[in-house]
């Protein structure tokens, strides 16, 4: 047993003395906070495009107001919905708002309208049709223009022979088709009012109606109030599949370590050195401590970084996430997944590299497992929408992707007779993987033998006999 503590503690320090180490324990978090921030900075960062409209035609009088209302409703809009977000962030600190911060400040403006009208230039409302009106056009949206006069979009509106709107529009990045959507949508509101106005419906009453937004109120008898839904209901959901790909990530990282490690100490004669001096059931006990050591000092960092993040920036949510997790009795499942799951992919993967002596004798077997392991990664999202489909149930089941689809599953309570099948076949099967795994690195770390399915399958077979 001391042997096995000593081969432990030599894995963990291997790796955790080393920069590279700590470099990519911070870059699971740092690249899934720049992951989330960098397309909501980019959206408020996005610069408002300042838009000329003209109406071509004595028939198309009437559509730049049009679309300079349509503007305006999209901005009464988004201001709402701001103010109802502002509204939940206070009902779930207990009618306490929220103190302001930047995040908070960035998502508000996210939703801001992206374009303005501004003044149509007297060089290209002067300009005849045509050429010369193109050649106006071009001039104000080219880059060279002083950013002062610069436009970055110039819409021209009319109507056909049939009285349809339409438009023609240009812009100053040919890639930028926000202006089009806008404009299109616009067009569509006004033609359809129109229409209605023609068959004898009150313009007032299309506005009123296309501005109608019903308020909808979800109620469930498993609610925390026994009523309403509140996002503390549905809480466990996002944490349900944030722990599934969590202990995804965990765990293939873990036993990915454990492979290069026994395969590097092979090619290098050092498991040789250890085999003279423990067994190779002590040897591969201790790798897979080591490493379980190493996947515990990841997850508490990530855990720790996690729960600075939440009460430094949303501390509104730091209290449910943590009954959650300990009252609600997350945590506990979380760790048995854990443990199983690691026990079944660390043997399974040391196993594996005890025949390898480069990356490239292990893609023989790698290949097919790696495949394997993305089902899981697509059950666990529509575990979260449908999470007793027969389908979701038996994949739930299987031993291999139990740890990541049942933790997905967890939250919508499934029966505590799956739960408690789950986890004792998860283990049996982890003992069984730990009997076969066993046989094999035996075999291949006192062997030098190539890595195949027949030497593979005959190591389990003969023990290394």
């Amino acid at each position: 047993m001391n042997r096995t503590f000593l081969i432990a503690r030599r894995e963990y320090a291997a790796y955790a003395k080393t920069v590279g180490f700590w470099l990519s324990l911070l870059a699971f978090p740092l690249f899934a906070v720049i992951g989330g921030a960098v397309p909501i900075l980019i959206r408020t960062s996005e610069p408002v495009r300042a838009v000329a409209v003209i109406e071509e035609g004595p028939a198309a009088v009437g559509l730049a107001g049009a679309v300079s209302d349509a503007l305006r409703r999209e901005s009464e809009r988004q201001a709402e919905r701001a103010r109802e977000a502002a509204e939940k962030a206070k009902e779930a600190t207990g009618g306490v708002a929220p103190p302001p911060n930047a995040a908070q400040g960035a998502l508000a403006s996210l939703g801001a309208t992206r374009m303005r009208i501004v003044a149509t230039p007297a060089e290209i409302t002067a300009a005849a049709p045509g050429e010369a009106q193109t050649d106006a056009v071009r001039r104000f949206l080219d880059e060279e223009t002083p950013k002062d006069r610069r436009l970055d979009a110039v819409v021209f509106l009319t109507r056909d022979a049939a009285g349809a709107p339409g438009a023609r529009v240009w812009t100053a990045r040919a890639t930028d088709d926000t202006v089009e959507d806008f404009v299109r949508d616009a067009l569509r509101a006004a033609h359809r009012r129109t229409v209605f106005e023609a068959a004898g419906i009150d313009g007032a009453v299309v506005e009123a109606t296309e501005a109608f937004r019903p308020t909808v109120t979800a109620f469930s008898p498993k609610s925390a109030s026994g009523g309403e839904v509140s996002f503390r209901d549905r809480l466990p959901q996002i944490m349900g599949l944030i722990g599934g790909f969590l202990l995804w990530s965990l765990i293939i990282t873990g036993a990915s370590i454990l492979l290069n490690s026994v395969m590097e100490e092979k090619s290098n004669k050092i498991l040789e050195v250890l085999l003279s001096s423990a067994s190779a059931t002590e040897i591969l006990a201790g790798k897979v401590l080591g490493v379980a050591l190493l996947t515990l000092t990841v997850l508490a960092a990530w855990g720790s970084i996690g729960a600075a993040g939440m009460i430094g920036f949303l501390p509104q949510y730091a209290g449910d996430v943590g009954d959650v997790l300990l009252n609600g009795g997350m945590l506990g499942w979380f760790v048995a997944f854990m443990v199983g799951g690691y026990m079944m992919y660390a043997v399974l993967f040391a196993a594996i590299g005890a025949f390898c002596e480069t990356p490239r004798d292990a893609q023989t077997l790698m290949g097919p497992i790696m495949m394997v392991l993305v089902i899981p990664m697509i059950t666990m999202q529509m575990a979260l929408r449908t999470p007793d489909a027969p389908v979701i149930q038996i994949m739930s089941m299987i031993p291999f992707f139990t740890p990541f689809v049942m933790m997905a599953r967890l939250p919508s309570e499934p029966p505590m007779i799956e739960l408690i099948g789950s986890i004792a076949g998860m283990f049996a099967f982890a003992l069984f993987m730990v009997w076969i795994a066993g046989r094999a690195f035996r075999a291949g770390a006192l062997s030098d033998v190539k890595l195949s399915w027949k030497a593979f399958g005959a190591a389990i077979r003969g023990g290394g006999s």
